[in-house]
């Protein structure tokens, strides 16, 4: 891309918004409307109205079979007039399927833009931020191949291993070639040990997922001890036996340092409790990176308590289809998190959603779209997508300059019934937030959680399955974990009082859903849900806990790990 990325770029592209997008459109549509698919419905045009008033609104189902017969060796002009290189596997855990997409390297520019105007933003706000390093962890993962040699693999394992990477990672407490390491064990220890050498330059710590940042701050806990014999030694241990990282680490560690060890040592066993332990090991961290919009909004508290509160910073909505937009405004609030689309990205349309979640039918541009309303995105790309369905509920919160603004509402799909009610992610977000109220006197904090219907039994009846706290956290060191059964049941009634008026009238007695059931499961027990899901294909930098469980095998890895269950003890009031 040749636009340079500072701030007058950015004024320029929110400003002249309409003119921007039809000329993406039209850039679009010069290379693609001969592909088979196009060629259907515009016999070789590029007019954009013919292209509005042909070409049908489609989900990805309805596209996979074209996907399907480019990833199985024909050729890309099948939906793309520039070359297929690529294809960005989804991680599969917000609907239950991954999926593949077509890329090239039009996506990948597009994200190294995104990226570097986030920093320019993030220096505007946080003084120092350009100067210092980031100790953001990025995992690779796997890739596999179609049968025509095209590489599969997560959309940021492809953009790291890209050429396009290179330029971001000078910023980064590990070097790219820790980075690169393919054993996820290896990977995580040679990225907190460079961290903790760096401490001193860290102005920012994060994951694409808090998800996956807990796992760190559990792995760190089970590690520390060693990483610390590290520092004071001067040398990594044996079981590290990535040349490439070995190699990088030994210019990083230096000579042994004994007072840093120390410092470790007496931040990780000298406290009660770990609160706040990011700002103690790193003192400059100004922010946590990592996405607390949606579902991620659960991992807020937990985040909070182990980072003294410094601000959570969710600076892109992106997925392995393209990049939307940037957060302008850093420092706000979670639940105020707006994204400032770019309308270079793209060719952006909207459908109206209404209340209950079903669709008007209306379809907007980017420039039409009215404050307060709903909308679910439908995205034309550069890489053969044209007009599909990205399956998210966005509101309108405002514009920057010419710009929409957009609040992350949830994904459009039902995820619990029982009966009939439908539940959506928003409605179990909200339920839980006030429900957290219930534990705040006992100083609970979980830290994750997932639910399913279960219907095996009648009445059927929601389940969630939240991680349990580490007991040494929440008892004065004593390592036993002391359950409330009065406050946790209420915390199941008060969660029931606070979701729909269609499944609180499904849950009258004798009704057709039975009381709402917690499940505490042992704390970690989401790592190995994590763990269950990698082996499965799934990327660790792209994890997501699944707010819903579908998988029985990955229901079974919860299970086995149950500590305690609590019921509501009274129907929900009407």
């Amino acid at each position: 891309m040749s636009l340079g990325c500072d701030l007058s770029v950015l004024e320029e592209l929110t400003s002249n918004v309409k003119q921007i997008q039809d000329d993406v459109l039209a850039k679009i549509l010069k290379a693609n409307a001969s592909t088979e698919y196009l060629h259907r419905f515009l016999e070789g045009s590029s007019d954009k109205e013919l292209y509005k008033k042909k070409v049908p609104v489609v989900s990805y189902e309805d596209v996979k079979p074209y996907i399907d017969r480019v990833a199985n060796g024909e050729p890309s002009d099948i939906i793309s007039g520039e070359p297929i290189t690529t294809f960005n596997r989804s991680s599969g855990t917000s609907s239950g399927n991954q999926k593949i997409y077509p890329a090239n390297n039009i996506y990948f520019e597009n994200l190294l833009f995104g990226y570097e105007l986030c920093s320019v933003v993030m220096s505007k706000h946080f003084d120092g931020y350009k100067q210092g390093k980031v100790m953001i962890f990025r995992f690779i993962h796997r890739t596999t191949t179609t049968p025509c040699g095209l590489p599969i693999a997560p959309a940021l394992t492809s953009f790291t291993k890209s050429k396009y990477y290179s330029s971001m990672a000078k910023s980064s407490t590990s070097p790219y070639e820790i980075t690169l390491c393919p054993d996820p064990k290896q990977s995580m220890y040679c990225q907190l040990l460079c961290g903790l050498v760096q401490r001193d330059e860290v102005v920012s710590v994060g994951a694409t997922f808090p998800s996956v940042l807990l796992q760190i701050i559990h792995f760190l806990e089970n590690y520390w001890k060693e990483l610390s014999s590290n520092i004071r030694s001067g040398h990594v241990s044996d079981w590290i036996t990535d040349l490439s990282c070995r190699d990088s680490l030994s210019t990083i560690l230096g000579e042994p340092n004994e007072e840093l060890a120390d410092l470790i040592e007496q931040e990780c066993s000298g406290q009660k409790s770990w609160q706040g332990i990011i700002t103690r090991l790193w003192p400059k961290t100004k922010c946590i990176e990592t996405i607390v919009t949606g579902t991620m909004a659960q991992y807020i508290p937990v985040l909070e308590f182990y980072s003294n509160k410094v601000p959570l910073v969710s600076k892109v909505y992106a997925s392995s289809e393209a990049f939307f937009g940037i957060n302008m405004n850093p420092l706000s609030k979670p639940q105020h998190v707006s994204f400032t689309f770019l309308p270079n990205m793209s060719y952006f349309e909207f459908i109206e959603v209404d209340d209950d979640g079903g669709t008007t039918g209306e379809i907007v541009d980017l420039v039409n779209v009215k404050l307060g309303s709903y909308y679910e995105p439908l995205l034309t790309n550069f890489s053969g997508l044209n007009r599909c369905r990205v399956g998210d509920v966005l509101q309108v919160t405002g514009f920057y300059n010419n710009t929409p603004q957009f609040r992350f509402v949830r994904r459009k799909n039902t995820v619990l019934c029982v009966y009939e009610e439908p539940t959506t992610e928003e409605d179990i977000l909200k339920a839980l937030a006030h429900a957290t109220v219930v534990l705040e006197s006992s100083d609970l904090i979980m830290t994750g959680f997932t639910c399913y219907g279960d219907i095996s039994i009648v009445p059927g009846h929601y389940v969630f399955i939240e991680d349990g706290p580490n007991p040494a956290k929440v008892n004065n060191g004593t390592n036993v974990l002391q359950l409330d059964n009065k406050v946790l049941v209420e915390y199941c009634c008060v969660m029931e009082e606070s979701l729909s008026s269609l499944y609180r009238k499904l849950r009258v007695k004798d009704g057709p859903s039975g009381p709402l059931e917690v499940r505490i499961v042992q704390q970690g027990t989401f790592d190995s849900l994590m763990e269950f899901f990698v082996s499965q294909g799934a990327s660790i930098t792209q994890y997501k806990t699944p707010i819903c469980i579908n998988s029985g095998e990955a229901l079974k890895v919860l299970e086995d790990k149950v500590l305690a269950r609590f019921f509501s003890d009274r129907s929900p009031p009407l």
